[in-house]
């Protein structure tokens, strides 16, 4: 009872502390829009560190993203690029991390140096008379299921379903099944979570 109270009070005490903050990104979010103002606040709100980072970082996430859980924890590091993104309840999202456009779901476990953009075609490269950077951007929204496990340094370009495992550097290039593990580059399926479950 008494730690719920003290965590309650901490929360507040976060969102009186980034009040400032928050009104500083919606005035640049008008001027230079809501991703780019995102990138900028999310770079040096990374370098905070401890607990008192992770309250901070969630008391603004809280205001900048489409969702950030009261409940989540984003570690020292990491950033954001997207303001569509999602953070569900009792999320973990470990030390270094970079998120795009990404829904992680509630009791998603992301470890550390995990990149997550905006899908695996952000940048298009079929007009080879034109620069890359000039092209069409084709970004989407990542989805990671509910109570999933993502490794280590792993990319994720595509969705992983519920439950299931990414192994420590594995890059993810096409839906991840529900309750499986996956590792390796491409990642692919190395077994299911649940017995009986056919690979």
């Amino acid at each position: 009872m008494l730690r719920n109270a003290l965590k309650a009070t901490a929360r507040g005490a976060a969102h009186i502390a980034v009040f400032p903050i928050t009104v500083s990104f919606f005035v640049r979010a008008g001027l230079i829009g809501r991703d780019r103002a995102l990138q900028a606040t999310s770079h040096w709100m990374s370098l905070i560190p401890g607990l008192t980072g992770q309250y901070l970082r969630r008391a603004f996430l809280a205001r900048a993203l489409a969702r950030c859980a009261p409940t989540a924890v984003i570690e020292y590091g990491t950033t954001f690029a997207r303001a569509g993104a999602r953070i569900d309840d009792r999320v973990y999202v470990g030390v270094r991390c970079h998120l795009g456009l990404v829904h992680l779901e509630e009791d998603v476990l992301i470890a550390s140096g995990v990149h997550i953009p905006s899908g695996g075609s952000t940048h298009g490269i079929d007009d080879s008379a034109r620069p890359i950077r000039e092209q069409e951007r084709r970004e989407c929204l990542v989805r990671v299921g509910r109570g999933a496990w993502i490794g280590e340094g792993a990319i994720v370009l595509s969705d992983v379903g519920a439950e299931a495992v990414v192994g420590a550097g594995g890059v993810v290039t096409r839906t991840v099944p529900p309750w499986s593990v996956n590792a390796g580059v491409p990642a692919r399926v190395i077994r299911q979570r649940r017995i009986g479950t056919a690979v």
